[in-house]
């Protein structure tokens, strides 16, 4: 299932007839056709106890590189290898698991247990786990996230916002300049403006080991040498600190862009997309009871660790709810050639989770 296309169909299937068989209530859902996403149930009332892994993984990328078949599973050493072996089809094969142990064992005493198998990850889409919040269909009171966390616990993340800025000038001949007003070089100043301003001030904010920061991944101006060019566009990538909004960093954002002096309407700032972060309570009964589970299946304390990127738990961080990520693999495993994860990671992570559901919703066998 990778992306592109991101088709999710024949993944869902699959895990849709184990989940059916075990004896949950099993819904496929998509809003684009072809990404389409699981959601399956066991018991009922509070607390809901949903686990989420996505079913799509990037591209193969250069398939020479690989040293075995990328869509097979290959066990060589005492790891398994293959495509999404890490990132995130092996929390994936431990979520089915579990989800096929509690209902061996008779299911939840207490509350619901749902599992959520997503498509649109890897795209940052808002066809998987975001569409199953938009309409009701994933409102957990605590939600792990299958991530490649080595089986450490991931408690706080950024947010993450990406705009487009657009300058526009007018064209000219190359052999006149003067008689322009070149686009890129107003991209350029702009630059500059967020360089000088908005840069320093993302420098003094830390939380912990979380930093703000900003990136421009991306400029396009231009059409040939010898034209002045009308139109010029970059493109920023802005990671916010759990205290930090989307609508406040904007707002920061645009007032930075406005403070460079260029004229009214020579340029705009457009809002791509934006999630906010969220830092979940460690002695939150979810969290509490993982970080007990670690502890009990490891004989030593449960670590917290810092996350690079962004997980799926960004669409619920202003639901007030407990997100954590949790799950085998290493985040330098996923996405490269030769994915890869330990047999031993796998094992740990479904004995953990298992303790888990054990003292969150009892085990009716």
């Amino acid at each position: 299932s990778p992306y592109p296309p991101g088709d999710s169909r024949a993944i869902c299937a699959y895990a849709a007839r184990h989940l059916q068989r075990a004896g949950y209530a099993v819904e496929t859902l998509a809003r684009r056709e072809g990404v389409e996403s699981v959601v399956a149930r066991l018991g009922a009332g509070r607390p809901a106890l949903a686990f989420n892994a996505h079913v799509d993984t990037v591209a193969v990328g250069e398939a020479g590189a690989w040293r075995s078949d990328p869509f097979q599973a290959t066990v060589a050493d005492g790891r398994l290898y293959g495509l999404g072996a890490s990132n995130c089809k092996a929390s994936m094969a431990v979520q089915l698991w579990l989800a096929e142990e509690v209902a061996r064992c008779g299911g939840p005493v207490r509350g619901e247990l749902v599992f959520a198998f997503v498509g649109d990850e890897e795209r940052l889409g808002p066809d998987g786990s975001s569409y199953l919040r938009e309409i009701g269909k994933l409102v957990p009171d605590i939600l792990v996230l299958g991530a490649p966390t080595e089986n450490h616990l991931i408690t706080a993340e950024r947010g993450v916002l990406w705009a487009k800025v657009t300058s526009t000038g007018r064209a000219a001949h190359a052999g006149e300049p003067a008689a322009g007003d070149n686009a890129i070089l107003r991209a350029m100043r702009l630059l500059a403006a967020l360089q000088a301003d908005l840069a320093p001030r993302l420098a003094a904010r830390r939380a912990g080991a979380m930093l703000s920061t900003m990136n421009i991944g991306m400029i396009r101006g231009g059409h040939n040498a010898n034209v002045v060019p009308s139109a010029c566009s970059f493109e920023i990538d802005r990671r916010l600190l759990p205290d930090e909004t989307v609508a406040q960093a904007f707002a920061e954002l645009e007032a930075v862009l406005e403070g460079a002096g260029e004229p009214a309407g020579s340029y705009g700032v457009e809002l791509l997309t934006g999630t906010n972060g969220f830092a979940a309570p460690r002695d939150g009964p979810g969290i509490a009871a993982l970080a007990a589970a670690i502890e009990g299946e490891r004989g030593e304390a449960a670590r917290f660790i810092d996350a690079v990127g962004v997980s799926d738990g960004r669409y619920y961080a202003d639901d007030g709810i407990e997100i954590v990520n949790f799950g085998p693999g290493g985040g330098l495993e996923g996405h490269a050639a030769n994915e890869s994860v330990a047999l031993s990671e796998l094992i740990e992570a479904a004995l953990v989770l298992r303790r888990m559901v054990a003292a969150l919703l009892g085990l009716g066998g």
